[in-house]
């Protein structure tokens, strides 16, 4: 399903749109300056009539080459780079052309000034850092609604324009579909959208053009190295949300050393939120005693007292991350104990799958999360632990053709963090799944040198499911299965092919089937007659 665009479109001339955005420096055009754009693309195959081609030089091929595709859909003009402009009028192409020298750099603010996201009233709350950035979108989201404000939600899972839905394909959307969904939000009458800002989006300027309310920062460790050279440069690319270019305000959990760097390197007012007594902060996450999903925030002069919705420390400071959004945004303290109260349901995250045929008390708790980091492993499997009375099993891979060197750690997270581990496939995608797994297996093996046994490895997902359940039963009652790695994706990428394939779908089956063998079947004299 194709993203909407606002309705009736804008209309500007070339002549307009090159005086209207200050980043297209020096541009040159080939051919009539006076053709009027409605709208902008940079996929040629989700080209509307009348839009501006936005050809981009690629990974694999230059975006001018599919130019005469864009522009038999419609196209009115290209936007391109020197080489591209060669390649248009190689084609035989002949709608005038914009040159600059890196075009995506100046797309964001192209697509802003057309689309007219500016000034239009829309709040805007971003979202960002290594985990907990859907969960935190969705807190926010459902407190917002709670509170009756119709909202828009852009991230991994799924777009969300007021009521309709729309699954997503990236986390954060290329400028183009970005700012004609903030017009198409701002248009229909939505007060806020809250949308996750991944580093890939910062670094590729997915997201320019777009100044947030508040920015928030949940924390940062090793994912992603596959694109960025460095944890240096991954923090970078996160921090760079963090100016005045990009937000107004911003809020910053300091757990952890990067956030601390961050709070003090921020270009823009930052409010700073800690679940550590010994890291100094203006807000304060103290788990109640009696109650772990119980807490107080506790500011300078003022406390809440909330409830998270989901398990573990990390989503209390999720939670408290939320809480703390709805306060910048002029919410009362009362509202906010109130709307935070709101389930979230947060696809794929700390998710419970429960069988069809109703609750048998020998059956495992069962959940599925997105963790694919080690830091998400282990907050997951703590997360779990202390509701878990017999064992606790944990099926994990790793995704192929990414951050290749956190896969042992992974592993060794695992490992530490539950009672018995199944290494298996998660996306190989062109890699070899066998090689993956070693990969983890080595770093969860390491961590178990006296109890080899308690890991394995079953290559099939749908088979390595079911054999965590089989374990989980045999440990005893109060067992738990915790399948991490894929969350809420519903299909699994093989050899460059797409199988369908869903975590919760299969648990639900694992989960089924052992119920069937665990309900005793009727004696004679028990038949029904």
């Amino acid at each position: 399903m194709s993203l909407p665009r606002p309705s009736p479109a804008l209309q500007l001339s070339l002549h307009e749109l090159l005086a209207g955005v200050p980043a297209l420096v020096s541009p040159t055009v080939d051919g009539d300056a006076s053709s009027v754009v409605g709208g902008v693309s940079l996929d040629s195959r989700g080209v509307q009539p009348g839009d501006l081609y936005a050809a981009l030089p690629g990974a694999h091929a230059h975006g001018a080459s599919f130019a005469a595709a864009a522009v038999a859909a419609g196209a009115v003009a290209v936007l391109t780079d020197p080489a591209g402009l060669a390649l248009v009028r190689g084609a035989g192409v002949q709608v005038p052309v914009v040159v600059v020298e890196d075009p995506r750099a100046v797309l964001g603010e192209v697509a802003s000034h057309l689309y007219g996201t500016v000034g239009t009233g829309l709040k805007l709350v971003g979202v960002t850092g290594t985990n907990g950035k859907t969960t935190t979108a969705y807190l926010i989201t459902s407190a917002l609604e709670a509170l009756g404000e119709e909202t828009g939600l852009i991230g991994t899972v799924e777009t969300r324009v007021g009521a309709e839905r729309i699954k997503s394909v990236r986390t954060t959307p290329e400028a183009t579909d970005l700012h004609a969904l903030l017009a198409v939000m701002a248009e229909r009458g939505l007060h806020t959208c809250v949308m996750e800002v991944s580093s890939h989006a910062l670094s590729l300027h997915r997201v320019d053009g777009v100044v947030y309310d508040v920015a928030l920062f949940t924390n940062l460790s090793q994912d992603h190295l596959d694109f960025h050279p460095t944890m240096r440069d991954y923090f970078e690319a996160k921090a760079s949300l963090f100016t005045p270019v990009r937000c107004r305000q911003g809020i910053v959990c300091v757990d952890d050393e990067w956030g601390r760097e961050l709070a003090s390197a921020a270009t823009v007012p930052v409010t700073t939120l800690s679940s550590d007594p010994a890291v100094p902060a203006d807000w304060r996450v103290t788990p109640d005693d009696a109650d772990v999903s119980l807490f107080t925030l506790a500011g300078t002069d003022t406390t809440l007292h909330l409830r998270s919705a989901l398990p573990g420390e990390f989503n209390r400071v999720n939670t408290a991350m939320a809480a703390l959004t709805l306060l910048l945004l002029g919410r009362s303290n009362a509202e906010v104990e109130q709307a935070i109260l709101a389930d979230p349901h947060v696809p794929g995250r700390m998710e419970r799958v429960d069988p069809t045929c109703g609750t048998i008390e020998a059956l495992p708790l069962a959940v599925v999360d997105y963790a694919h980091t080690p830091e998400a492993v282990e907050a997951a499997l703590t997360a779990l632990r202390p509701t878990t009375v017999g064992g606790l099993v944990v099926v994990l891979g790793a995704g192929g053709d990414r951050d290749r060197g956190k896969r042992a750690a992974m592993g060794r997270a695992a490992a530490q963090g539950a009672d018995i581990v199944i290494v298996t496939d998660d996306n190989p995608r062109t890699e070899d799944p066998a090689a993956i797994r070693s990969a983890i297996l080595a770093g969860a093996r390491a961590a178990y040198p006296v109890n080899a046994l308690s890991v394995e490895e079953i290559a099939d997902r749908s088979h390595a499911i079911r054999r965590a359940v089989e374990q989980a039963v045999a440990s005893g009652p109060g067992a738990t299965v915790a399948v991490v790695g894929k969350g809420h994706e519903t299909g699994q990428e093989i050899a460059g092919v797409v199988h369908p394939f869903d975590d919760r779908v299969a648990l639900r089956a694992a989960l089924d089937e052992t119920a069937r063998g665990l309900t005793p079947t009727p004696s004679s004299a028990e038949q029904p007659s």
